[in-house]
């Protein structure tokens, strides 16, 4: 992978084929797992160049690294509920493109997510969840009424609503490619959305 990558910098469509082909091997079971050995820890130790920036959910089950099937220093992750925007959070995907050229930015849901399903329940219900959730439930908010409430709809909705707030952003704009995707827990596999 990280040979590839050098190659392709710069070139945010070949990193996102790159990304697909490794999510294609983990899903048939054909994984790879590259860059994981000490030779890759000490290259990486010095400094990072990764390929691309993917803002993930902190759902354990859906490790950016082992999805796509890449390895240590390929890219730099950004995990949050649901993928859930703040100013520390914009500021973290800002940093990939800004700091270290990564060219690509991949907002990346999945299925049934447990967030995204937490937050329809309190908004149908009028509930207010405990301690900072309805942080989270007012950032899923739009997404919820785009997608009447329903839970898989929803997390598209809300996919493709930060791809446009990131997309919008003075500093990713000309520097990197914001794309949106989905992981399904049953397959495997990650398709783009937008």
């Amino acid at each position: 992978m990280r040979n590839e990558t050098v190659a392709w910098r710069g070139d945010a469509r070949r990193i996102w084929i790159m990304l697909k082909q490794g999510n294609r091997r983990w899903a048939a079971g054909s994984y790879r797992r590259p860059g994981l050995d000490p030779e890759r820890r000490r290259q990486v130790a010095a400094g990072q160049s990764p390929c691309a920036v993917v803002l993930s959910c902190i759902d354990s089950r859906v490790p950016p690294e082992v999805v796509f099937d890449v390895g240590l220093g390929d890219l730099l992750v950004v995990r949050t509920a649901a993928h859930t925007l703040d100013s520390l959070v914009t500021a973290a995907v800002q940093y990939g493109p800004q700091a270290l050229c990564a060219p690509l930015v991949v907002v990346l849901g999945h299925q049934r997510c447990g967030a995204v399903t937490a937050a329809a329940e309190a908004l149908r219900g009028r509930e207010t969840l405990p301690g900072a959730l309805p942080h989270l439930v007012a950032a899923l908010e739009p997404a919820y009424s785009t997608a009447d409430g329903q839970v898989e709809p929803m997390a598209h909705a809300h996919i493709r609503r930060t791809v446009a707030l990131l997309r919008a952003d003075p500093l990713l704009h000309g520097a990197a490619t914001v794309i949106g995707a989905y992981y399904s827990l049953d397959t495997g596999l990650v398709s783009r959305v937008v």
